[in-house]
């Protein structure tokens, strides 16, 4: 993401009080305090187990996403990881079903692992 582009960051309205989220700040943050602040929240907040896989997808997605050059992809990714800091820190997420939008909207690796547990679940 190149630096220029990172400033179009814009607020939006995504996390609403019905839905259990606290109101989205009226900033985003940018890129690396935001990955700093998931990084932190999994240490905080999630189990070692839980810890290691979503570290390494924080990783991965940051990493795929360093050189997007598209400004609304670019507040759509900031905007949805933002929204997951506040869903972990807020400790709402657990016991929760994952929308099946999201989960098709995953990288590949991590959509088939959802949908091999979703349906071993449901199988036994």
């Amino acid at each position: 993401m190149r630096a220029a582009l990172r400033l179009l960051a814009v607020p939006s309205g995504v996390g609403t009080q019905s839905a259990g989220l606290k109101q989205v700040p009226p900033a985003l943050l940018p890129p690396i305090p935001l990955y700093r602040r998931l990084l932190r929240a999994h240490r905080k907040f999630l189990p070692a187990e839980m810890r290691v896989l979503g570290d390494e997808y924080i990783k991965s997605e940051f990493r795929a996403h360093r050189d997007t050059d598209n400004p609304v992809h670019i507040v759509g990714f900031l905007t949805e990881w933002q929204t997951y800091a506040q869903q972990i820190e807020g400790e709402n997420w657990r016991g929760e079903k994952m929308d099946k939008s999201k989960v098709d909207k995953m990288s590949g690796m991590y959509s088939a692992g959802w949908h091999v547990t979703h349906v071993t679940t449901l199988c036994a």
